[in-house]
């Protein structure tokens, strides 16, 4: 019986599983665009339980399942209501005697490592307040395409160190990037995911000068500067971060081969200008279309078995 594996973390995967998922999500880009069909799931179930709102994961897992022979099964907030109506533990309990994976998109990064101890099928998490892995492999799909690979690669992330920060420090540091954090004080990544990255020999550096930190970037990426569950602190937010919104003053420090990138939704006018999203140098959307195939290489990987790391 195969090994029952999660993604949780960027952490769950080892350096050659990373680089091997980043193939395979090319390979399925490609097959898609050249109508290649294949149906491994066919007969799988899907559950995704979603505590936020989402148009991006949605869409891209249940078309993504679809598109592999499966189903995928939606379950609103006000379906589960977990820690109110039901708790996590038995939540993952139940599902896992219907359906063959589980993706969770939810506020505490807890409740997707407690749906991962207690269920017998594989757990996604689709979003969480630490980590964002499946945005962090769409960004390192677009980035293999543009680059042709990673090893070497320059990634400054400009803004709040937050989940998908994370995500894209753990990816970096398993692919052979160099990272660079730049954000006002006391808005650093967590210090645990930092030192993690540094111990599998990843590059980081954490920078408060937005125009240091993207002076030699291959690709700079941003993301809001207050995020679901933080609208409390919008506003002080706002003032905190003035001086770090990607725009084409900053862009004009940075390498002119730097591309830029931004994980959506979008605050425009804020962390980021309609003059660089909507520009050539933008790569926003084509990681936003890698998500329905980054997705699709993770659900083979936990629920077909196929193999990445060879």
């Amino acid at each position: 019986m195969a090994e029952l594996r999660h993604l949780t973390s960027i952490d769950d995967l080892s350096p050659r599983e990373t680089h091997g998922l980043l193939r395979l999500a090319q390979r399925l880009r490609t097959e898609h665009r050249q109508g290649i069909v294949r149906r491994p799931l066919t007969g799988r179930t899907l559950a995704m339980i979603f505590e936020k709102p989402s148009l991006r994961t949605r869409v891209s897992f249940e078309v993504g399942m679809t598109q592999l022979g499966g189903h995928a099964v939606y379950l609103a907030p006000s379906d589960i209501q977990m820690g109110k109506r039901e708790a996590a533990v038995d939540v993952a309990r139940n599902l896992s005697r219907w359906v063959d994976g589980i993706m969770a998109r939810t506020f505490a990064h807890a409740t997707v490592t407690c749906l991962a101890e207690h269920a017998t099928v594989p757990v996604i998490n689709a979003l969480s307040d630490h980590e964002h892995p499946c945005q962090a492999l769409a960004f390192g799909e677009m980035a293999l395409e543009q680059r042709g690979s990673l090893d070497g690669a320059r990634l400054t992330f400009v803004g709040d160190g937050n989940n998908v920060a994370h995500s894209l420090i753990l990816l970096a540091a398993k692919t052979g990037m160099s990272f660079v954090l730049a954000c006002p004080e006391g808005y650093e990544a967590d210090e645990t995911v930092v030192r993690r990255a540094r111990e599998l020999g990843g590059a980081v550096t954490i920078s408060h000068d937005p125009i240091a930190a993207v002076a030699d970037a291959d690709f700079i990426y941003t993301d809001v500067w207050a995020s679901m569950g933080q609208e409390a602190e919008a506003e002080e937010r706002r003032r905190r971060f003035t001086g770090f919104q990607v725009n084409g003053e900053l862009l004009a420090h940075a390498p002119p081969h730097a591309l830029v990138t931004h994980c959506l939704p979008a605050h425009r006018g804020e962390e980021i200008t309609d003059e660089v999203l909507d520009g050539p140098r933008c790569m926003a959307y084509e990681e936003a279309e890698n998500r329905l195939h980054a997705q699709k290489a993770v659900l083979l990987f936990l629920l077909a078995h196929e193999r990445v790391a060879d």
